[in-house]
């Protein structure tokens, strides 16, 4: 299946570019999350005709993005959790946990914007969470889960 790309993507490519994509991959995730058409001869024309709208729309997307990666870089966020004697918690840390105390710190964050490679934190202890702000805007906010005082 071919598709025009509404916005850039990640390992596919940029805004505008003509890529084969399995069809499966169009239909189900890029055409209905709106980051790409079919492209076909009426889509093609109706994207040269929003082109600069679209790249004027990606290009305030990055910089908010970068402006975000900045203030949430210089951020320390502090989660507190119940814990046993050992530091192991009773229950775990998720993006969502890590997202919400962002937001609370002042920075607007998704809890889909989290990276977790290696899934939820079930240690106390102080780690650096990585950010996916935009697929060109990497960053990283320091965390630091301590153990609830009874």
């Amino acid at each position: 299946m071919e598709v025009i790309l509404l916005e850039k993507v990640n390992k596919l490519g940029d805004l505008g570019d003509k890529v084969n994509v399995k069809s499966g991959y169009g239909r189900n995730f890029l055409i209905p999350q709106n980051k790409a058409v079919p492209a076909t001869e009426k889509h093609l024309a109706d994207f040269e005709a929003r082109r600069t709208e679209l790249e004027k729309a990606e290009k305030e997307s990055f910089t908010a993005a970068e402006a975000r990666a900045k203030n949430v870089s210089e951020l320390n966020v502090i989660i507190t959790r119940k814990a046993g004697s050992e530091g192991k918690l009773f229950g775990s840390v998720t993006n969502a946990d890590i997202a919400t105390a962002v937001s609370e710190a002042g920075v607007e964050l998704e809890k889909r914007e989290v990276r977790l490679p290696e899934g939820p934190i079930h240690d106390v202890g102080q780690f650096e969470i990585a950010l996916h702000l935009h697929a060109d805007v990497n960053s990283a906010v320091s965390v630091t889960i301590v153990a609830e005082e009874e």
